[in-house]
């Protein structure tokens, strides 16, 4: 399915193609977002993902699965490393905080999504550019929303798979969503054009 959705198709789609989810970046793929909807994904290169294929709760757990297809080309191959190709394990790390992030929009979750941290991370195997697909497996182990803050949190564990052999493993991986906090007038100045730290 492709075009438009109301937030209420939204909400209860447990999948996303590669062209839903670039809407979604753009802030294109739902027609009647509510006033909170702020949130974005990564728009490409730093997309990390070509389609979610599995997304669901539990009460306050829940599951998202993830899948990129590798090119022989990809951007990171270029550079990283010249004469040794091999993706970078922090794109995988961050592929996990933006599935987590979009997990939490996909809940309801107001504002928009920054990553939080992660407990251990544990790499054991490489992407290589001959590779076919690497495979994000989220089992969220708590979503909470934070009503008074405007905020919501959500928490999760994370294997990362390529063509089925497991390669990374991360736990605990944080994610938050926050209102108040959005850049929309990029590149001008504005009251959010300056990071630094986030109040708590």
């Amino acid at each position: 399915m492709s075009g438009e959705i109301t937030y209420e198709e939204f909400q209860a789609r447990s999948s996303f193609s590669k062209e839903e989810l670039l809407a979604f970046a753009y802030g294109r793929l739902v027609k009647d977002p509510p006033d909170h909807f702020r949130a974005r994904l990564p728009a490409p290169p730093m997309l990390m993902f070509d389609r979610i294929t599995e997304v669901e709760s539990k009460g306050n757990k829940g599951r998202i699965v993830a899948e990129l297809d590798v090119k022989v080309d990809a951007w990171y191959f270029q550079c990283h490393f010249n004469g040794d190709p091999v993706q970078p394990g922090c794109l995988g790390l961050d592929a996990v905080w933006q599935l987590l992030g979009f997990y939490c929009v996909w809940r309801g979750g107001p504002g928009t999504g920054r990553a939080l941290g992660s407990g251990e991370v544990d790499f054991f195997g490489q992407i290589r550019p001959h590779d076919e697909v690497v495979r994000y497996e989220i089992d969220v182990r708590r979503y909470t929303e934070l009503e008074s803050s405007g905020a919501s949190l959500v928490v999760g564990n994370a294997r990362v798979l390529v063509d089925g052999e497991e390669i990374y493993r991360i736990d605990k991986a944080r994610v938050g969503t926050f209102t108040g906090i959005d850049y929309s007038n990029y590149p001008l100045a504005s009251e959010h054009s300056r990071g630094g730290r986030m109040e708590r």
